[in-house]
């Protein structure tokens, strides 16, 4: 980690400004975008993954045949959720975003390690390992509900309760999976072939029909970074309602003190920057902050690896 607080070309800095000109100029808005795609897609295929035939698998599979099942009829979308992102024009509301997000978080962890010769699995088993590391320490000593908030396809959602499974012997665990996107959650129902998660749920986290005291960990896996601070501060409102006092608030995501990530070469923070619309919030909120003003109990911020942090913070008794 470096003595700076975020990289230079996010929140109101100059360089960050003249970024976000670029941005909103609509046609080297498209070039990046296309270019972000076309980056992401190269590395993972360099890498083993095979993109196309993953994505025409899902294609062929059940998964659109789940989606009226699934999706939750009342949900109004907030305005923060409509608007393009990941280099998709409807986000994460369409089946080429969902497809398309199995071999691009297959290759989350490549982008970690990417100097060292490891296959996907590795490195994704790697990237989950180290925030479950983190958050062992302040961990109930049983566990009987888990709760994933922004599950997306179901990876993060099946890495944490296989950990805690393995954990805790034969006892079972009630886990949940919830996000916002009914497209990301047929494809987490339809890959979660051991039917290991209990439910996959289409709805608001910042409004969740869960009881007080539900759960007694709660996950934040690689969202943040797609929300405005005013949702996220929402999100952790309700968190901290529906977990069990002495329960567990896990958050991991991009480490704005990472030097990897401040010092990204201009071609690749700009094509980030590009398909993430919230970072400069995201890299200028005072998460740990926020966590106790909402009456947290903050246990650590902790560098997981070299590009992404682990928060921790429990719910007192």
């Amino acid at each position: 980690m470096t003595n700076k607080v975020k990289p230079d070309w996010t929140g109101n800095d100059l360089l960050s400004r003249f970024v976000n000109l670029m941005i909103e100029t609509k046609p080297i808005y498209r070039l990046m975008t296309h270019q972000a795609r076309k980056v992401i897609i190269k590395t993972a295929e360099k890498n083993g993954i095979a993109w196309e035939e993953n994505c025409k698998n899902l294609e062929k599979s059940p998964a659109k045949s789940l989606f009226s099942q699934i999706t939750n009829p009342d949900i109004v979308y907030p305005d923060y959720y409509l608007v393009p992102f990941h280099a998709y024009d409807q986000g994460n509301l369409c089946w080429k975003a969902a497809f398309e997000a199995v071999p691009a978080t297959q290759s989350l962890g490549l982008r970690v390690w990417k100097n060292e010769d490891l296959t996907w699995q590795e490195a994704q088993d790697r990237l989950r390992a180290a925030f479950h590391a983190v958050l062992e320490p302040y961990s109930p000593p049983q566990v009987e509900n888990i709760l994933d908030i922004g599950c997306s396809i179901g990876v993060s959602t099946k890495a944490t309760h296989c950990y805690y499974s393995q954990r805790q012997g034969n006892l079972p665990i009630n886990t949940i999976g919830l996000d916002l996107s009914p497209y990301m959650l047929a494809v987490a129902k339809v890959t979660d072939e051991e039917q290991e998660i209990s439910q996959w749920i289409h709805g608001l986290a910042e409004k969740t029909n869960f009881d007080d005291n539900s759960f007694d960990v709660i996950t934040i896996q690689f969202v943040l970074h797609e929300l405005p601070r005013d949702a996220a501060t929402a999100i952790f409102k309700e968190a901290f309602r529906i977990l069990h006092p002495g329960g567990v608030l896990g958050i991991i995501d991009n480490n704005p003190r990472s030097e990897v990530i401040q010092n990204l070469p201009p071609a690749l923070f700009m094509l980030m920057k590009s398909t993430e619309p919230h970072s400069d919030d995201y890299y200028t909120f005072n998460v740990e902050e926020t966590l106790q003003k909402l009456g947290f109990d903050y246990k650590t911020t902790f560098p997981s690896d070299h590009r992404h942090r682990t928060i921790v913070a429990t719910k007192p008794f």
